[in-house]
Formats: C-alpha cells, structure tokens, sequence
C-alpha cells in the first residue's frame, strides 16, 4: 500500500476516535461541573483537563478566563483549534475524501454525513437545549463509522491501517482520561479509600463506557484501585490499554514490512508487560508515573508507525 493512502487512513481513524473521545471527557466533566463545587475548583479541573490534553499553552495564548463555557466552546466548536471535535470531524472527512476509491462507499458516507449534519449543532442552540445531545450524537457517529469500517470493510491493509489509528488513539486518550483524574486516584484519598465520592467515580466510568462493565466484573462498591486496573490491565474491557495495546501488536504484526521490527517489539514488550502487570505493583510504584511513561510510549509508537508506513512528517 502507497504511504500516503495508509496515512490517510490511519489519521482518517484516529481524527474520528479523538472526536469521540474528547466528548466522552468534556460530557464527564459538564456533569460534574452542575454539582455544587467552587470557582477555585472548577477552574482548575478544567486547566488540568486542558493541560494533559494538549490544549493549555493554545487556550491561554487566546487570553480567555479559564471556566466552563470558554474551555467547553474551545473544544467543541473552535474551528481555529485543531483538537477541538469540529476540528477533528473535519480532519477526519477530509483525509477520508482523500482515499475515497479505497474506502466502501458505505463507510464514506457515513463520515461525510457526519461532516454535513454537524452544522446543525450551532453553538448557539446549545446554550438552549445543553450540549449533553451534542456530545452523545459524536458518540453515535463515531460508534456508527466504526462498526461500517468493521463490517464492509475488506481485511487487507488498508482495514489494517484503519483499525491501528483507532487503537492508538485509544490508547492514548485512556491514559490521558485517568492522568487528568489523577487527583481523584491519588490526591486527598488513599487508594482504596471507600469514601471517594460515588458520582465522581461513576461518572468517570460513565467517561468510557464502563460502567456497568464494573459493577458486572467487580460486583462491588467503586474504588480507585479498582478502576485504574479495569481501564488499564482488563483484556477484556475494549477500551482498557491492555486491550487496545493486543491490538495494535496483532495489527502491527498484520502489516509488517522491513523496518518496522522494533517498532514491533516495543508494542510486543508494553503488551506484555500489561497482559501479566499487577494494579497493586503499578500503585505502589506511582501510578501518575505510570501512566506519564505509558503516554509517552504510546507517543513514541505513534511516531514510530509514521516513521515506518506513513508520510513523513516536514518541518
């Protein structure tokens, strides 16, 4: 496959998952900010969920006051952002528009459908009806371009190339969901304290989808020990690192070429050390330490994928 169709197509994924995710944290973080909490507090859960995204340094250069409508407006709607979700649906439609003839034209209509019925959701109706619809609509389009890409899509490279921009993604924004809780884990209470505020945990499991994946594995109450080894060390929990990190080793190893053998051994060695990891070791060593080395894992492997298949970056 030519570099610059798997380009077009691993960012094409991960520019659609991102947009999902970040909904997935901005939905969190609207519900969390209707209970009652200070300004103080308020303002810094969003400088942090700005910083471990990425987007600090950009939203200060804006000179703008760190609350609720101004953090939530920059990484929904701001066009001159390029990680906010408008933003990353465009990126998303223009590198599918791109590799058209490769996609089905089922997935490519699904992408460009969402492109056109996002200038629905102006940023002035949503001061009347809440942005709640608005981010589970992101969701659904993204759960619906996913599930064409698996169900139309041919299982050759470009399939391969497709699916391994998801699962870095992944990855990536499940770490950062947990760092930017950071507090929460290891701030004023001990890890296995029982008395960490329900409706923030849940809401945090509601982040990700894992909820009820939760109550059916753990059948318990919500404890941050327990949490952090659901969304990092369970195989079986389809957003959890442990499993995005299976697949993107199988996915590496699908689309092998000659250069890319370490690049295959350092996902193999992060996926095994997670496949037989214990969440207690993890704790008891640091888990912001944690999981600031695994963020930049998954980074270094991200560049190394673009270093071995994809259109080398320019500067």
């Amino acid at each position: 496959m030519l570099s610059r169709t798997a380009d077009n197509l691993y960012w094409m994924a991960r520019y659609m998952e991102r947009a999902e995710n970040l909904a997935r944290i901005l939905d969190v973080h609207h519900r969390m900010s209707l209970l009652p909490q200070s300004t103080g507090e308020i303002e810094r859960q969003w400088t942090a969920t700005l910083d471990i995204m990425g987007m600090l340094g950009s939203f200060r250069e804006r000179q703008l006051a760190i609350n609720t409508d101004a953090v939530m407006h920059f990484m929904m709607f701001d066009r001159d952002n390029p990680s906010s979700i408008v933003s990353c649906l465009r990126a998303a439609r223009e590198n599918a528009h791109t590799v058209r003839g490769t996609l089905t034209s089922e997935l490519w209509e699904a992408i460009n459908a969402t492109w056109l019925k996002l200038n629905d959701f102006a940023p002035s109706r949503l001061l009347e009806t809440g942005p709640t619809e608005f981010f589970e609509w992101v969701k659904h389009r993204s759960h619906l371009s996913r599930g064409v890409t698996v169900g139309t899509m041919l299982r050759d490279e470009a399939f391969h190339f497709t699916r391994l921009g998801t699962y870095i993604e992944r990855a990536d924004n499940t770490l950062r969901i947990l760092d930017v809780k950071y507090h929460l884990l290891l701030g004023a209470h001990a890890p296995n304290d029982s008395a960490v505020d329900y409706y923030q945990w849940s809401a945090l499991l509601h982040s990700v989808s894992a909820f009820e994946i939760y109550r059916r594995v753990y059948r318990d109450q919500i404890t941050p020990t327990r949490v952090a080894e659901l969304l990092l060390l369970r195989p079986d929990m389809p957003r959890s690192l442990a499993y995005c990190m299976r697949e993107v080793y199988g996915l590496l190893q699908a689309v092998a070429n000659g250069r890319s053998s370490e690049t295959q051994r350092r996902a193999g060695e992060l996926e095994a050390s997670l496949r037989f990891g214990r969440i207690e070791e993890l704790i008891a060593d640091g888990l912001h330490e944690y999981l600031d080395t695994a963020l930049h894992r998954i980074l270094d492997l991200g560049q190394r994928i673009s270093d071995d298949f994809l259109v080398p970056v320019t500067t």
